[in-house]
């Protein structure tokens, strides 16, 4: 394999690249460069192999609410380790963690979502609530009932039915996906495809007209359901406008297709309530959250769900005798512990009270780049938002460029297209968003003065 002369040879840096398999890149380019090797953590911040410090303004991956180096999360899997390290949820058996995990989530939810199950990632979780859909339209005696709707941009992960529910074509290309049974509707991105003059709502509705004409020439007895991020995250933090999920949900209910929230990015406070349906005033039939639950300190995740979904499943399992289906780690009892834990803390230190307090500043500092030569528009809500940079011909191209910019002045960051996406860890203080924000003004500073950007600002 090719290697860069700047890599030491035996380093980790090169074992790295000699045997691990990375996702979501090209794996040719992490051959020959490799990756950044990220060594601890420390409130917001992580820290390289050589000691340089990071504020991780993503949190991970859209993830760790209470920080990078929390004692308790750590203390409470100790505990579990040693009093009961594993144990599966299999053959009529629990143990204490996922049954308190589970009763917890009952109380914080919407009041109508009343039984949980655990998985242990979004990813999984959202494909079990497409096996679980068809199961329960097998229950109802509406074999035909299967489609589910995504959105163009949505993600609900990368196995291979949440793959195919995901809108992005970079998770489909030569992976024989998405399967036929998934069809997408149209993202709601306001500032990119309203028609000149049209209102916030009056997109909105048509929106919702888009999708009863995709229903109504699919055939609504074809169709089970929708998925819906309240917010997209991997799509480049779309943020709704006035009057969408109103409309949206109208027109489900109209032909009876349930409506599946995906959580997983907004839940456990990142919009400044503790669910983003609250925020938005969302009814799902069933509720998908991750991330946050356990701030990744342990994969964990866990599917929330009305009585009206649970109750065929239910029946048709004692029909059959069984409910078909489990994972080794579901409700582990150490993730599962850690899951209790964080959302204690999130609790007691007020962190959905921070990401609403927040919201103005953080806001605002985007909004204050918008004037940067190198920036078109920004977005977000509570601690989730993006700014919109000029790009060229190739979309993501200045995407990178400014990633790459922004890590020299210490900022971690996703790029998605041209845009560059922030989601602190909900810890952050106001002096650490202004520290972040200045960041990602020298970082564009930076950008303007390259070859790539200064070809873009001449032509405009």
């Amino acid at each position: 394999m090719s290697q860069s002369k700047t890599i030491a040879p035996n380093s980790i840096e090169a074992r790295d690249i000699a045997y691990q398999f990375h996702p979501s890149v090209d794996l040719r380019v992490y051959e020959e460069k490799g990756g950044l090797i990220i060594d601890r953590g420390e409130g917001i911040y992580v820290f390289d192999q050589s000691g340089k410090r990071y504020i991780e303004g993503l949190a991970g991956l859209w993830s760790v609410a209470v920080g990078f180096n929390e004692k308790r999360l750590a203390d409470v899997a100790y505990a579990q380790m040693q009093k009961l390290p594993y144990y599966h949820s299999f053959n009529y058996k629990a143990h204490g963690p996922s049954v308190d995990l589970a009763e917890k989530l009952v109380q914080i939810s919407p009041a109508h979502l009343t039984k949980v199950h655990f998985t242990s990632s979004g990813s999984e979780a959202n494909d079990l609530v497409v096996k679980m859909i068809w199961y329960r339209s097998n229950a109802l005696g509406l074999p035909e009932k299967k489609k589910i709707i995504g959105r163009v941009k949505g993600y609900h992960g990368v196995t291979i039915a949440a793959g195919s529910v995901t809108g992005i074509p970079a998770n489909h290309g030569s992976f024989d996906l998405p399967l036929d049974r998934m069809i997408h509707t149209l993202t709601p991105d306001y500032p990119r495809d309203h028609l000149d003059g049209e209102t916030e709502e009056q997109f909105s509705a048509r929106m919702a007209e888009a999708l009863e004409e995709l229903i109504l020439k699919e055939g609504p007895e074809t169709i089970a359901a929708m998925f819906g991020e309240p917010v997209m995250g991997a799509g480049g933090v779309i943020v709704p406008p006035e009057g969408y999920w109103e409309a949206i949900q109208a027109v489900l209910r109209k032909y009876d297709i349930l409506l599946v929230a995906d959580e997983v990015i907004c839940g456990f406070g990142r919009t400044g309530k503790m669910f983003a349906c609250e925020t938005f005033g969302i009814t799902p039939d069933v509720m998908v959250t991750s991330k946050q639950i356990s701030s990744s300190y342990m994969p964990l995740s866990a599917i929330l769900m009305s009585d009206e979904f649970y109750n065929p499943i239910a029946d048709e399992s004692h029909r059959l005798g069984v409910f078909g289906h489990g994972y080794t780690a579901s409700g582990h009892p150490v993730a599962t512990a850690v899951g209790l834990e964080n959302i204690k803390i999130i609790e007691e230190r007020d962190l959905v009270g921070n990401a609403a307090r927040l919201e103005g500043q953080f806001l605002a500092g985007l909004k204050a780049l918008e004037s940067h030569p190198m920036a078109l528009w920004s977005r977000g809500l509570g601690l989730i938002g993006a700014l919109e940079l000029k790009g060229t011909e190739k979309v993501g191209q200045m995407g990178q460029a400014a990633q790459a910019c922004l890590l020299e002045e210490g900022l971690i960051v996703r790029a998605i297209g041209d845009a560059i996406c922030l989601c602190p860890p909900m810890i952050i203080t106001a002096e650490q968003v202004d520290e972040m924000m200045a960041a990602m003004k020298r970082a564009l500073d930076a950008l303007a003065e390259t070859d790539l950007a200064r070809s873009v600002l001449e032509e405009a």
